[in-house]
């Protein structure tokens, strides 16, 4: 009853499932953003293509049996794409099958110009994105015209990337030829598919910033989550020897090698003006 008074139940939405309670989202999200519009030296070389893999699943088993509505974070997608935009990249848009990109719409900026611009302007690419199932082999003999992989956040992300095995073709693939690797948040869950079928980790020993289990054990209290989380991202990738850098969902961002994530939405901003720099700078 006092969760109900104080805003703090989650909401039911028309299929079942649940998104963030009215308090919750006072608390986490915001209607504009700290972008930070950056005229950059634009990159004039071959390697101008980020391949964006997003998710094309909405709802999120907990362990109570009760299901979150998520999806793609949109600040964590758009606010790095802004900036790898205004420093000269383009993107293609990804999915595992090809269906419609996911995003927690509830989370979305409504007052951000930089925010809702970009979006309109790829939202056919959202809405008919390339299909790694069908498409994943043509990408990979392109490796020339890319020059990073970038796998956004929200809880979404843990939805079929981690399984995915042509996830793990294209995370192997950016590897083995010194593409960039892009993350942030629940983002670095899709790195879990490099250690399918008992593969070697491709990140083992790498320092990364990722959205602490900490914290998603805390939020079911004011009604973000429904639920406990399925499993703890973090100790997954602990287990398998990645070196978790943060311990707060902040602005931390994180560089190792060509590796580049951050911690939460908080470190959209700086996740999107380190890889911008760093690619600039290196390719």
């Amino acid at each position: 009853m006092l969760k109900k008074i104080f805003g703090f139940n989650s909401t039911l939405e028309s299929d079942g499932s649940y998104s963030p309670s009215k308090m919750s989202l006072k608390l986490a999200t915001a209607n504009k953003t700290d972008f930070e519009n950056i005229a950059y030296q634009k990159y004039q070389g071959e390697k101008s293509k980020i391949l964006i893999i997003l998710t094309e699943d909405k709802n999120m088993g907990m362990a109570n049996g009760t299901f979150f509505s998520t999806g793609n974070h949109p600040v964590e997608t758009l606010l790095p794409m802004l900036h790898l935009k205004n420093a000269g990249f383009e993107f293609e848009i990804a999915t595992p099958t090809g269906k419609p990109v996911v995003f927690e719409m509830w989370a979305f900026p409504q007052n951000d110009k930089y925010v809702q611009s970009i979006f309109e302007e790829y939202n056919n690419s959202f809405m008919k994105p390339i299909s790694l199932e069908a498409e994943v082999n043509q990408l990979l003999n392109k490796t020339e015209s890319y020059a990073a992989v970038f796998i956004p956040g929200g809880h979404g992300a843990l939805l079929g990337l981690p399984e995915d095995k042509n996830v793990a073709k294209v995370l192997n693939w950016a590897f083995k030829n010194d593409l960039y690797i892009i993350s942030l948040c629940h983002g670095p869950g899709a790195f879990l598919s490099t250690a399918l079928n008992h593969q070697k980790f491709i990140f083992d020993g790498y320092q990364m910033a990722v959205f602490p289990d900490s914290v998603d054990r805390m939020t079911p209290k004011i009604g973000y989550l429904p639920g406990k989380m399925p499993y703890a991202l973090n100790e997954r990738l602990i287990s398998l020897g990645a070196k978790i850098v943060n311990t707060k969902s902040d602005k931390t961002v994180c560089i190792d090698r060509r590796l580049i994530t951050g911690a939460s939405p908080l470190a959209s901003n700086e996740l999107g003006k380190l890889a911008a720099t760093t690619l600039l700078n290196n390719l």
